[in-house]
């Protein structure tokens, strides 16, 4: 999606910055910045190569996906998740603040399950984005009182390596879950069936385009949801709990 957005803007004649993890491959052009975002220093480091910048708009795309079930998963997989999908944008949007200027724009790409309560063993994943979500809002609460606007990006599937990602971590998950096997599969099976129906990166970086060119730029933007996660999202807490235990039979659990 990085990458697509950065075409988009090289197309349109506009100066990019490209932050990624070391060693990362570019569209040409782009001025490269590499840093690991589980590090400030690093972040800093990137930050001083260009400070004599003035940039209108941060972009943050970065994240990574991990599927499991929460009294599972290791202390040292919940961490990461959360220093990229979370603390890394927090790192980058305020060390690179004092390159904003009144009318810059941030926007943050989080995920169809950002505004959604989680559901089973991609908990966590939905748990980063929908905390992304809340600190965008809490963010743009604040910087629109220095003139920046803030928005989010929620897309359901994209064809990214993001996507093949999620499909095998739910295929690790189901092998190695010691508690919940038969769901697990099942739930597999429904993953690959949603995720199917996935759009180019391109798609997304329309939508972050227009939300950087829109003059009154909405806080959210949509992007390929699906339309049962929608239906999901209406129901009640108590609704939610019922289908997902009659739906994935979780009484075979552990079994």
């Amino acid at each position: 999606m990085g990458s697509a957005c950065a075409r988009m803007f090289l197309k349109d004649g506009v100066r990019v910055l490209g932050m990624d993890r070391p060693g990362a491959a570019m569209p040409e052009d782009v001025v490269p910045l590499y840093a690991d975002l589980t590090g400030a220093d690093a972040v800093t480091a990137a930050y001083e190569a260009v400070k004599a910048e003035t940039i209108d708009a941060i972009v943050y795309m970065a994240g990574i996906y991990e599927a499991d079930s929460l009294v599972e998963i290791d202390e040292a997989r919940l961490s990461r998740i959360f220093e990229i999908n979370v603390f890394g944008a927090y790192r980058v949007i305020k060390t690179f603040l004092p390159l904003l200027h009144d009318g810059s724009r941030v926007v943050l790409v989080t995920s169809e399950l950002a505004d959604l309560d989680p559901l089973p063993f991609t908990g966590l994943y939905g748990i980063t984005k929908g905390t992304l979500d809340r600190f965008a809002f809490s963010l743009a609460m604040e910087l629109q009182l220095l003139g920046i606007s803030v928005s989010v990006i929620r897309p359901g599937a994209v064809e990214t390596p993001l996507l093949d990602g999620s499909v095998k971590s739910i295929e690790a998950f189901t092998e190695r879950t010691k508690l919940y096997p038969d769901v697990a599969e099942k739930f597999l099976r429904v993953t690959n069936a949603v995720e199917a129906k996935a759009v180019p990166p391109e798609a997304v970086a329309k939508k972050v385009n227009h939300a950087l060119k829109a003059k009154r730029p909405r806080f959210a933007y949509s992007l390929n949801r699906n339309p049962l996660l929608r239906l999901y999202g209406i129901l009640p807490k108590r609704l939610k709990l019922f289908f997902i235990k009659a739906f994935l039979n979780t009484k075979k659990a552990g079994k």
